[in-house]
């Protein structure tokens, strides 16, 4: 069986070597010196790797089952989830008002971390009843919040986000799903909602679902859209429960993995909802719930990368397979480990240089969060927002493609299922298509996001690669290795954007051809500015009293890689961008 070990020491890195977020003038950062967040990563890694670990080959082997009308969760679910909450891990970052300890987002992110690669499905009871919160405690009014906050940030009662229909996707203006005005104010909601993630299951004494649906008489498509409040079990005044709504579950979903989370088809008949915001500006507040969920799916990535590295490593270590070329390394035992082999290591390097790259990535983008809304700090929320659909669409995919790359370490043992590493591979799979699959990000951050506010966001990023070129022009570690490649792919990536800028009023088709060959680029530039802060803070830190040298040493050495093996491909992105529509839309329809 795999096992998985919470990377604390990475982790504290970023945080206070990288970051150095004691520094930053975000309120609540100040709080979080290395012994505070120590303290938190030796917790939470224990209950990952004692407790929650364990259950993620059970919960694909049994998966979730449907009996009377609820759904029932693998063995040993409930109580861990028991353990999650009753630890307070569920509410980290939760305003202290609705029971919360009002830490920062970036202490929610470094948790979700560990506790992701630990049991993807697991996590995300928690993790969509975090963004559900986060919509009400955004858009509620007083009552709403008083009323649903205290025990959905406590997990006693757990959230769902609805979207999906069978018959509309990412076209949410095609929804049926209808709300029809009551005289109390309330809505009573009808129709079919699909794909939603831990819409029913036995772990909470209620679900609060978020739906999305249009009242009659609205405008047309996506303005016509409302969002609402509907709960399993109606709640009184005083938080206790009332009747069983009009909510029920339909089916539940077969899967290619995240088997140990229940994935439902919702039907809505006649339920009562509670409007959530402003009336028709529903897709407004859902955005809310999506964006922190996509910054989250972009962890997942990179999360099932970790633990399926971690496994893959320990195995090229331990496994014996031929002899090195250069001479025995193991004269002793018939033949070397794996680890000898120079494809290995290709392959290893592959999947370590892009973890902790995609960890630095995410970590910085949860400080702009907070510096957006800890402080106000509207550049910060541009940044963020420009950055999402990156974090999202690109971890993702290089999340699963480095989750296979693992597997491949093990030859046949890979693919049986015992060894645990098709789990990895298919649970990761899921992160490129939910929460807006890769493609739609990549027209999100082409179409929209590129020229929000005139084009200053994507301005700004440009303007912080230069800062940091510029200002360690001098240094010796990032000299050799870390600045020319880094000006080189920031320099292709400006050149991807002003192409699309002078194409794309002209040929709409020649920018969207290009689309997702830009979220790449854009990712792979994202992560070599992380690599090449990694190099700067190791160089620093080498310098201390007491540094440690091997891991300092080791963080440098797989910056350089990763800047000279990976980061190239932003020359083949945009070579590919530059060819424009043509080719891809040169044949006809039929002709497929």
């Amino acid at each position: 069986m795999p096992t998985y070990t919470a990377p604390t020491k990475e982790i504290q890195f970023v945080l206070h070597d990288v970051l150095e977020i004691g520094g930053q003038d975000v309120p609540g950062y100040a709080d979080l010196d290395r012994d505070f967040t120590g303290a938190i990563l030796e917790t939470v890694g224990q209950l990952a790797s004692e407790v929650i670990a364990p259950l993620n080959a059970v919960g694909d082997r049994e998966g979730c089952r449907l009996e009377n009308g609820v759904v029932r969760t693998p063995d040993g679910f409930r109580a861990a989830f028991d353990q999650l909450r009753d630890g307070g891990w569920t509410a980290l970052d939760a305003p202290e008002a609705y029971g919360g300890q009002g830490l920062p987002y970036l202490v929610y992110t470094l948790v979700g971390d560990i506790l992701s690669a630990a049991n993807m499905a697991f996590n995300m009871y928690y993790g969509l009843t975090h963004g559900a919160a986060s919509a009400i405690a955004a858009h509620g009014t007083e009552a709403q919040k008083a009323l649903w906050l205290p025990k959905m940030y406590s997990c006693e009662w757990t959230g769902t986000m609805n979207l999906t229909e069978p018959h509309a996707g990412t076209d949410l203006g095609m929804m049926r799903t209808r709300a029809e005005p009551q005289e109390d104010g309330s809505y009573r909601i009808t129709g079919q909602k699909i794909f939603i993630s831990a819409g029913d299951h036995d772990m909470a004494d209620n679900i609060v679902h978020l739906v999305l649906a249009k009242i009659p008489g609205g405008p047309h498509g996506t303005k016509g859209i409302s969002l609402f409040i509907v709960p399993k079990f109606l709640a009184n005044e005083d938080g206790t429960l009332g009747d069983r709504n009009g909510v029920s579950v339909g089916k539940l979903e077969e899967k290619m993995g995240i088997h140990g989370n229940s994935t439902c088809v919702m039907n809505y008949d006649g339920a009562s909802g509670y409007l959530l915001g402003e009336m028709h500006k529903g897709m407004r507040a859902m955005f809310t719930m999506m964006n922190e969920a996509r910054l989250g799916v972009g962890l997942q990535g990179y999360a099932q990368a970790e633990v399926a590295y971690q496994n893959a490593l320990a195995y090229a270590v331990d496994r014996l397979q031929g002899r090195d070329v250069t001479g025995a390394k193991n004269p002793a035992g018939p033949a070397d480990p794996l680890i000898v082999h120079p494809d290995i290591r290709r392959n290893l390097m592959d999947q370590k240089s892009f973890v902790e790259g995609a960890r630095a990535f995410t970590f910085w983008s949860a400080t702009l969060i907070d510096r957006a809304e800890r402080s106000g700090d509207k550049s910060a929320n541009g940044l963020v927002s420009l950055l999402t659909p990156v974090v999202k669409g690109f971890l993702t995919d290089k999340g699963f493609e480095n989750a296979i790359a693992a597997q491949q370490v093990y030859g046949g043992h890979g693919y049986i299922e015992e060894w645990g590493m098709s789990q990895f591979a298919r649970d990761a799979r899921i992160a490129m298509i939910y929460e807006g699959a890769n493609g739609v990000q990549a027209l999100d951050l082409v179409g929209r996001k590129l020229a929000t506010d005139g084009g200053r966001n994507v301005m700004a990023f440009f303007e912080i690669v230069k800062t940091f070129i510029r200002e360690n022009a001098e240094d010796e570690t990032l000299k050799a290795g870390f600045l020319d490649p880094l000006k080189a792919a920031s320099k292709d990536l400006q050149e991807a954007a002003t192409f699309f800028m002078q194409e794309g009023m002209k040929n709409p088709n020649a920018a969207l051809s290009g689309s997702y060959d830009f979220m790449h680029l854009f990712g792979h530039v994202c992560l070599g500015l992380m690599w090449a802060r990694m190099a700067q803070a190791a160089g620093a830190a080498m310098a201390q009293d007491g540094a440690d040298h091997d891991f300092l040493a080791a963080k440098v050495a797989t910056g350089r890689y990763y800047m000279a093996r990976q980061l190239p491909a932003t020359a083949m992105h945009l070579a590919r961008i530059k060819t424009g529509a043509d080719t891809i839309m040169a044949l006809d329809s039929t002709a497929f």
